[in-house]
């Protein structure tokens, strides 16, 4: 057969496309027959976009030389690099912007799979047929037998075409061109992996005779009656059944009776089917009303506060080609961190995972797939949302959206798409949206005077902003200030962090008009890689890329919960436990929107210093949404022992969920009863000299430099104060940003090279005492630092004096001291964990007595910084050694210095050396999200002021 030469013309049109079918609701199944085209496809890369004709879609292609890659997949991650690589961009266009034109080269892959018709297909006369592709990056053209059937550009969205009329029984030879750059992707530069293929599903559909088309399920809820209200408007007559309602009732008419409804906590589904003379379709009705009244997001008649995260799709190995148990795992870790949203950023997810949604119970914002952030570089010139020729493409990417998931009681709201500027084009989208679908709001975090939209949305307000919003003294237009305000994107979790997050929440609850936000993001983008474990933006040869900044997320490419989605869950719990231990009242206040607490139990620990001496049962009322209660703790243990004494309350899963195990934590709270004790040293050893070494109690110190050596014959190495952190990607800041960033200044200081002068070496009868200046070369500023050693025999005091010298314009990364063990393997504390905590991230810190391996101890953020600090130790038993603190402290071990750990760009440059390095902080400075938001808030500031602390050192049995 003779195929002509197709032209690319269409690559560099604006269009959506051509050939496709009108959108249409989505739906896993039905009882016609379907065949999934998913597998091994063969595979053809060709440099530009013509580089070879149609031929290949004719019937009898040999592509047996062809290579094979797996559909649904990215092209650029298989194929061991054959097939190109990766390129990550934040927002910078990796071609010329010249729109809509695209560079000649433009990697274009042909894809072909011949398949056979299944035994139970039905005969080829009967109906018809519906080949389906979910998602395909960013353009493609595709052929059947030899017939063109249509081009279509929209990477994160349905296409369908009619190809009944093409099929025969066996040897259907599949044809698809895919172009990785199109006039498409001047609509989709979002902040992500650029990756071409086709990523999900294909799909061969048999359409019968009279078969279910397009249909809309309304299915409203009427708080004051308690029912609800179900139409199912179909393009097909048939009728729908609800037997557990008793409802069978024609397509188009109502009907209303008593329902429970379905919230983000409570997702109560009702099973249905559409049945028209062709096909039978299972419906998941849920029954729910979204409104916006009083200035506020109301669902079932009560305002809604989101504690949400931005998910993009991700897995380190396939990209965006996600399974339903990756979907699954998501949806499930969120509900089990207290998350009750979710905003699908910035673009529609694989339709299965709204089921998802549905069935566990999350409130979900629907982003259209559009961003053209990158046209920010030539101040919006250009814009394709305020240029007419684009608003079909925009139209028809808002309508596959809302046509695709209208039928979803989890989607709450539409977005329009992300950082897209403003323009006519993203008005059409809204008016044709609200047009289509009223039951739902319209968001768009770009429309700052909210012309377009429903709610006023911000990304990354800092606190002192959205304290503002919340009492209404923000200004703006007086639609504007009548509107709920939400954070879209706040929180970012770019290495170690996010901090201040309490701090948003404690505002979002302060203030009606504050509907809560999304942290930026679920899940760090890093690519498996086998020499750099996981890659990000550059570790490809990218001409342009932003490096690191793909790697932001709450869990960690191996969906292993980072510290900060631990932060998050704890800062968010739907339950409030607060009180007085010494007064043994504890007030519990349901903090969920529709759920009240029959589905969790409580209950109680006693400890003393750190060890649970009781537990018991804790009986709490039934409290409604918003209610609190005052309970009685019970009488503490007798044990007759004395010590630092706290009450933890638990609030626990009472059974097993859908979601979570019985016993599962939800929230808790540590209530203290009872002091610690200081700690008391008496300067009761004198110190004495030898030839090399002066002996104080178990300690051997230089003689000429008054350096510590040993204690106990635990061999110390290199103890001195230690003021410097390798940088958090949130202390480093983002470059663009304006205000200050702290990581930047303190290289600008050098307090990454402080020098050690030694002025004194000072012995007297029951003190060593070491004089020094501690300051940054090419700097007036310094710390006055005086090491002071008492012991009373067996133990060793160390008290650290620091007085700031010169004017210091910045505050201290942190203030402690470091050394080094020769052999150290667990670590055994009393104070915080079980994870990582900074001043302004230390909500999760569980007080209790802890054990690790040193190793364990290591947070891997993809981007080796500081991290792995365990705060309010009291005391810690490392490599022979027992170091109590004077105050508490934070404390940190690790197998490579700082620097070392600076000096890293990736987990596997840090080599494991003999040296366990061991720091014990007095204070470290807060954390804050300024990678793309505010660093941390004054409070956590650690500012170089005088200072005392002290430690007590011995050696263990």
């Amino acid at each position: 057969m003779s195929l002509r030469t197709t032209s690319t013309d269409y690559v560099e049109d604006v269009s959506p496309g051509s050939g496709a079918l009108p959108p249409r609701a989505w739906y896993a199944s039905s009882d016609a027959t379907s065949l999934s085209l998913n597998g091994t496809w063969r595979f053809r890369l060709s440099p530009t976009a013509d580089a070879e004709d149609d031929s290949f879609a004719a019937d009898g292609y040999d592509a047996g030389d062809w290579a094979e890659v797996a559909v649904p997949g990215h092209w650029v991650l298989q194929g061991d690099g054959a097939f190109g690589a990766p390129i990550y961009t934040n927002h910078l266009y990796p071609f010329p912007v010249d729109p809509p034109r695209v560079p000649t080269e433009n990697p274009t892959g042909d894809h072909l799979r011949v398949f056979d018709l299944p035994e139970d297909w039905p005969a080829l006369t009967d109906g018809g047929a519906v080949l389906r592709f979910d998602g395909v990056e960013s353009c493609a053209r595709v052929w059947l037998n030899g017939t063109d059937i249509g081009e279509f550009k929209g990477s994160r969205l349905p296409h369908e075409f009619a190809v009944g009329h093409l099929l025969k029984p066996a040897g259907n030879v599949l044809a698809v061109r895919v172009h990785q750059w199109s006039a498409g992707s001047y609509l989709e530069d979002q902040d992500q992996w650029w990756l071409p293929g086709i990523f999900r599903d294909v799909t061969l559909l048999h359409r019968p005779a009279d078969c279910a088309a397009d249909f809309f399920v309304h299915a409203s809820y009427d708080h004051v009656t308690g029912a609800g209200t179900l139409r199912v408007d179909s393009d097909v007559d048939g009728h729908v059944t609800v037997p557990e309602l008793d409802i069978d009732v024609a397509t188009g008419e109502p009907v209303t009776g008593p329902v429970e409804p379905w919230t983000a906590e409570t997702p109560r589904l009702y099973d249905g089917v559409l049945v028209t003379e062709g096909e039978r379709v299972p419906l998941r009705i849920g029954f729910r009303t979204v409104a916006l009244e009083d200035g506020l997001i109301k669902v079932n008649g009560r305002a809604i506060l989101f504690k949400g995260v931005n998910r993009h799709e991700w897995h380190p190995e396939r990209g965006r080609a996600l399974d339903l148990e990756t979907m699954r795992e998501d949806v499930l870790l969120m509900k089990r961190h207290n998350l009750n949203s979710v905003r699908t950023s910035h673009y529609p997810p694989h339709p299965a995972f709204l089921d998802l949604c549905d069935e566990y119970g999350l409130w979900v914002i629907d982003e259209c797939d559009l961003e053209t952030h990158g046209f920010t570089e030539q101040a919006w010139r250009d814009n394709p949302v305020d240029d007419d020729r684009w608003t079909p493409a925009l139209l028809d990417r808002a309508a596959r959206m809302v046509e695709r998931d209208k039928n979803h009681p989890s989607v709450v709201m539409w977005s329009l798409g992300n950082e897209a500027g403003t323009g006519r084009g993203l008005t059409a989208m809204s008016e044709w949206i609200h047009g289509r679908d009223g039951s739902r709001l319209v968001h768009y975090e770009g429309d700052w005077n909210c012309r377009d939209t429903d709610v006023y949305s911000r990304m990354y307000a800092d606190h002192a902003e959205v304290e503002r919003i919340g009492r209404g003294l923000d200004g703006g237009t007086l639609k504007r200030r009548g509107l709920p305000f939400i954070q879209c994107e706040y929180g970012h979790a770019m290495g170690n962090g996010p901090g201040g997050l309490a701090d948003y929440q404690r505002i979002f609850e302060a203030h009606e008009r504050l509907q809560g936000g999304f942290v930026w993001e679920w899940i760090d983008h890093g690519i498996r890689h086998p020499e750099l474990g996981y890659a990000y933006g550059g570790d490809f040869g990218e001409e342009l890329h932003d490096g690191n900044f793909v790697c932001d997320g709450l869990i960690f490419p191996d969906r292993t919960p980072s510290p900060g989605l631990v932060e998050y869950k704890k800062v968010i719990e739907p339950v409030r436990i607060e009180g007085d231990g010494p007064d043994g009242t504890v007030r519990i206040t349901n903090g969920y929107d529709f759920a009240g607490l029959s589905a969790l139990a409580f209950v109680w620990a006693y400890q003393v210093d750190g060890e649970t001496v009781g537990t018991g049962a804790l009986p709490v009322p039934a409290l409604a949404p918003g209610e609190s209660a005052e309970v009685k703790l019970p009488e503490p243990p007798a044990t007759g022992r004395s010590g630092e004494s706290l009450w933890t309350v638990r609030a626990l899963l009472a059974e097993e969920t859908a979601w979570g195990p019985k016993d599962h934590v939800v929230a808790w709270a540590q209530l203290p009863a009872g002091e610690r004790q200081p700690v008391s040293v008496a300067a009761s050893a004198a110190p004495v000299a030898g030839e090399r070494l002066i002996t104080l109690g178990p300690g051997a110190f230089d003689a000429r430099t008054g350096a510590l050596q040993s204690i106990g014959g635990v061999d110390v190495a290199g103890l001195r104060l230690d003021v410097w952190r390798a940088p958090t990607d949130n202390d480093d800041g983002a470059s663009w940003q304006d205000d200050t960033r702290w990581g930047v200044l303190w290289r600008k200081y050098g307090l990454h090279r402080m020098r050690h002068r030694l002025d004194a070496v000072e012995r007297d009868d029951d003190a060593l005492t070491v004089r020094t200046r501690v300051a940054p070369a090419a700097r007036e500023i310094g710390l006055r630092t005086v090491y002071r050693w008492t012991s009373d025999g067996t133990r060793l005091r160390l008290t650290v004096s620091v007085a700031p010298e010169g004017d210091w314009k910045v505050p201290l990364p942190r203030l402690g001291i470091r050394f080094g063990l020769a052999r150290a393997e667990r670590v055994e504390w009393f104070g915080g964990g079980p994870g990582e905590a900074y001043p302004d991230t230390r909500s999760a810190s569980v007080l209790g007595r802890w054990e690790s391996s040193v190793d364990e101890l290591q947070t891997p953020y993809v981007r080796p910084q500081e991290n792995g600090a365990r705060a309010d130790v009291r005391w810690a038993r490392i490599g022979g050694l027992r170091i109590e603190g004077d105050p508490e402290f934070w404390f940190s071990a690790r197998r490579w210095t700082s620097e070392q750990l600076d000096a890293a760009r990736h987990l596997t440059d840090l080599r494991s050396g003999d040296t366990v390095w061991v720091n014990l902080d007095h204070g470290q400075h807060g954390i804050g999200s300024q990678s793309c938001g505010p660093g941390p808030l004054p409070q956590y500031y650690l500012r170089a002021e005088p200072t005392e602390f002290s430690f007590v050192f011995s050696k263990t049995g």
